[in-house]
């Protein structure tokens, strides 16, 4: 596969033989040349854990000092006060039965985040198949499924993210956007490492952060000394 130039002038400024301090690696992002559009700077951390295991999940959500430089649109089911609340706080939409339809028949998903009232569970339950392989189930663990809808949503829309491992025991969220600057990305970085160190598990047994590297969603991966 052919790189691009912009991809193959990014890759010289990497010493592959090396880990890089976080400040430094993210410098480095600043330096590499610029799409037309403003890249999300991401994060992937390897972890010796076993996802297969109930007792080393890792999974958690953390408000980001900075955001993410991304308008989350916020979906809520609720009904009765709780749905005028959910608008109050600043919704993008608000439902209840009558978007099942919408979802699963017209494959609506215009929203990036799905919080839900307890007793709507029953009926968000219905939309698994569709909602889940999105990663777009509300899930108690991550704060979606409460009856603190005004909470939720302000949280969700200054910057909360969710973070999870894939079945390849890796951890991979969006942590801001290159415009931020170095200083801003390394206290967003700073505060999802701390909570996924906060949240190894007491199953987990050897080191448990095997690796850590950040990139560009259009750019080569830079390898962090963690």
């Amino acid at each position: 596969m052919k790189l691009s130039k912009r991809y193959a002038e990014s890759v010289k400024l990497i010493d592959k033989t090396k880990n890089y301090g976080i400040k430094e690696a993210l410098e480095l992002i600043e330096k590499m040349p610029k799409p037309k559009f403003d890249e999300t700077v991401e994060l992937h951390v390897k972890l010796g854990v076993d996802s297969k295991h109930a007792d080393q999940q890792v999974r958690g959500t953390v408000v980001l000092p900075n955001g993410t430089g991304k308008t989350q649109r916020v979906l809520v089911f609720a009904k009765g006060p709780k749905a005028d609340e959910a608008q109050k706080a600043g919704a993008d939409f608000v439902g209840a039965e009558e978007l099942i339809p919408k979802i699963q028949n017209d494959g609506w998903f215009d929203y990036d985040v799905v919080v839900a009232t307890p007793d709507m569970m029953g009926v968000v339950g219905r939309l698994g198949k569709v909602l889940g392989p999105k990663g777009l189930m509300p899930n108690p663990k991550s704060g979606t499924v409460t009856m603190d809808i005004t909470k939720a949503i302000n949280e969700i829309k200054s910057g909360k993210v969710e973070y999870r491992l894939d079945k390849n025991n890796i951890i991979h969220l969006g942590f801001g956007k290159v415009s931020f600057g170095a200083d801003k990305l390394k206290e967003n970085y700073d505060v999802i490492m701390n909570a996924i160190i906060k949240a190894k598990p007491a199953a987990a047994k050897g080191q448990y952060i095997r690796s850590v590297a950040i990139a560009t969603s259009m750019g080569p991966s830079i390898f962090i000394n963690e």
